[in-house]
């Protein structure tokens, strides 16, 4: 796991009996890169004990296709018969690119004008791939990046690689299934997190924060009578010594009081 990443989440893994490695944040090219190592240690487990029937295994969630797959046969389906069909929009952020691949791949068959974008934070950039067809993000540039892999607070979703799983939505042709792609602000996610505290009793982590203000950025742009879909894919419980720490979040510039209004919201389309 990334040392950068939240530490309640290695915690919950080593009460679950999990023994947690915490490397460096690097590129995907370096061999010490977090799912570099894990392959490793998969198969490294073991090996040295073969007559006692230990293997390791590695799931590689970001190339593994099942994980797209999943979505496809579960999530895609769920959204269907919850809706009756009847959504205008789908949006979802992209970090093993699995969820928003599966469910963009089983649902724009299936609901004619239905339209799919990427939630993207800042420094990912997969916004500017679906859009401009270039994968680059103008806060990576040199000398400009807060972190070794994103430059952004929000966990769990952005990337500078397409893997295996997100890949499944760009067509041989080269179209791409989305329609296209919404970039969300740290400032903007800490927001929406709070006002989804204060007013809805959500407790959602960064990553359903980005969602959500894409959401209504589309909502906004589209008026009323039309029905957006994304999902809360993660809760608060794992951001709370980040994303959820009032001090760190103050002691990078951004504001924990929830927003009088939605209208506070930066306009992203």
């Amino acid at each position: 796991m990334p040392s950068d990443q939240a530490i309640e989440k290695s915690q919950l893994l080593e009460r679950y009996g999990a023994t947690v490695e915490r490397v460096a944040p690097c590129s995907i090219v370096d061999e010490n890169n977090f799912v570099n190592v894990a392959r490793r240690r998969a198969m490294e487990y073991g090996k040295d004990n073969n007559d006692d029937g230990r293997r390791g295994y590695f799931v590689d969630q970001f190339e593994n296709p099942l994980n797209s797959e999943a979505h496809y046969r579960t999530t895609g389906p769920e959204i269907l018969r919850q809706t009756s069909g009847k959504m205008d929009v789908f949006v979802h952020g992209s970090g093993t690119g699995g969820t928003i691949a599966g469910i963009t791949r089983y649902l724009k068959p299936r609901v004619p004008g239905l339209r799919c974008f990427l939630a993207d934070p800042q420094g990912s950039g997969l916004a500017n791939k679906v859009n401009h067809g270039v994968m680059f993000s103008d806060t990576e540039r040199e000398g400009t990046r807060r972190r070794q892999q994103v430059d952004t607070l929000v966990e769990g979703v952005g990337l500078n690689r397409l893997t295996r799983n997100f890949a499944h939505i760009l067509q041989p042709s080269g179209r791409c299934l989305l329609d296209g792609a919404i970039s969300v602000s740290d400032a903007d996610a800490v927001k929406m997190s709070r006002w989804l505290m204060a007013n809805d009793g959500l407790f959602v982590g960064s990553s359903a924060a980005i969602n959500c203000v894409a959401a209504l950025s589309l909502a906004r742009s589209m008026g009323p009578g039309h029905t957006v879909v994304t999902v809360l894919a993660d809760s608060g419980q794992r951001h709370l010594t980040k994303f959820w720490n009032d001090q760190k979040m103050a002691a990078l510039g951004y504001s924990t009081e929830p927003p009088e209004s939605l209208d506070e919201f930066s306009q992203l389309l």
